[in-house]
């Protein structure tokens, strides 16, 4: 809902000193300019995001242009800025340092900790809780966990999507394989069953069995989709511990390393395989990416199956958060009150599957996502964000990213010790943990 002006100034007023008490502690960036009153001219707002798709972006323009339409005299534009996913945080950081911060930004779940205890963010809790028509109390209280500090909220989790398996029944069918639908109702659909039919299908078609999207042997944090059907997990619960050489993660990668080298069911290091293209049998991804198939083979979409320690399911998310260091952070955080209402967040769940409540049911996200039907958005997407976890997080996420990253190069060979690899992998990070 869109207020009317007046109480739109006062709403902007009475959190405008909560704003400047932000602290921005976030490495090499400057203190953040406080904003006591509403310009007094419009200003131009901008959002930095790592989305390039043209529909995406043309939602988001729609939703801030009606916002500028009914605020005139605050708002003259909302820009929209796409930065390459690869690149996405180390350019937001550098702006965020340099004093040129975007007024809001996407911010990816494993960077979550990081940004949370920085300073770096706005409290949006006041807003929200005081927009008319926001129903702040919608929201899912597991979907804040990540972007919460005491009574604080500092992003709202705009994409809440769980990870699934998507599988080209065709290929299966012609390598005589069931079908993981079958499997799924009959309890036994599980990574062991989801390798050998992947094997088979690679082999019968000449192509590539199962892929963990945007894997490709360097964004390791990808793979939490199969260890955590191990119950393992990078680092213990409060980030100090490393656990990589724990034995359930010693037996989920060298299941991972078995079914590369041995099984011909994952495709080895160099070999790219694009599932949407008919490349692969399965793949390991999230429901926005239905967006890219077409009628050029059956398909299928199914739960995450299920590893030694049962079925888990695995969330990627991304908040946004308004930015303490920006020009102007309390019209800001009002205009992401309105991108993220009740109304506003029914059009995001075309691609973003939302944090609230009232909207995660199957046929709210049928009308959003045409190409899956109600049946596979409800095992998928309903029950698949109760009680999961998200790719790991870390508040020194970027350096543990690059440091595992290095090490377990030496994972990714035929004749590569597993357990080694991952002791020695424990051993480097270990200083990042205790730091």
């Amino acid at each position: 809902m869109i207020h009317p002006q007046s109480r739109r100034r006062r709403a902007l007023l009475a959190v405008a000193g909560g704003v400047a008490a932000a602290a921005l502690t976030l490495a090499g960036c400057s203190s953040s300019p406080t904003e006591t009153d509403t310009p007094d001219e419009p200003v131009e707002l901008r959002m930095t995001v790592w989305t390039a798709d043209e529909t995406q972006l043309g939602l988001f323009q729609d939703i801030a242009d009606a916002y500028v339409a009914a605020n005139p005299d605050l708002v003259s534009g909302v820009t929209f800025e796409s930065i390459p996913f690869e690149d996405y945080t180390t350019t937001l950081t550098t702006q965020l340092a340099g004093g040129n911060a975007p007024d809001m930004g996407w911010i990816l779940e494993s960077y979550a900790p990081e940004f949370v205890q920085s300073g770096a963010l706005v409290d949006l809790a006041p807003t929200l809780e005081e927009t008319d028509g926001y129903a702040y109390d919608d929201l899912l209280e597991s979907s804040l966990a990540l972007w919460q500090q005491d009574d604080s909220l500092f992003a709202y989790p705009f994409s809440n999507s769980p990870f699934a398996m998507f599988v080209n029944t065709d290929q299966l069918s012609a390598a005589g394989q069931d079908d993981p639908a079958g499997l799924v109702a009959s309890g036994d659909w599980t990574f062991d069953a989801a390798r050998d039919m992947s094997a088979a299908a690679a082999e019968e078609s000449g192509k590539q069995g199962l892929v963990v999207r945007d894997f490709e042997y360097q964004a390791w944090e990808n793979l939490a989709t199969v260890w955590n059907g191990w119950g393992a997990a990078p680092w213990s619960d409060d980030g100090t511990q490393c656990t990589l050489a724990d034995q359930d993660m010693v037996d989920a990668m060298t299941w991972i390393h078995n079914a590369t080298f041995d099984d011909d069911a994952m495709p080895q290091p160099g070999t790219t395989a694009d599932f949407f293209a008919g490349d692969a049998a399965m793949t390991i991804t999230q429901i926005s990416r239905a967006s890219s198939l077409d009628d050029s083979f059956e398909w299928d979409l199914v739960p995450m199956p299920a590893g030694p320690a049962g079925q888990q399911n695995v969330i990627g998310q991304a908040g946004i958060g308004v930015f303490a260091n920006a020009e102007h952070p309390t019209i800001a955080a009002d205009f992401l009150a309105h991108f993220t209402n009740p109304e506003n967040a029914e059009k995001l769940a075309t691609y973003f599957p939302p944090p609230r409540e009232s909207l995660l049911n199957s046929e709210t996200l049928a009308s959003a996502n045409p190409n899956l039907s109600e049946d596979q958005l409800q095992a998928v997407v309903v029950d698949g964000i109760q009680d999961a976890v998200t790719k790991p997080t870390h508040a020194n996420f970027a350096k543990l990213q690059d440091t595992v990253r290095s090490e377990l190069d030496a994972m990714w060979s035929a004749d590569a010790d597993v357990e080694s690899v991952l002791d020695d992998t424990c051993d480097a990070i270990a200083p990042l943990l205790e730091g």
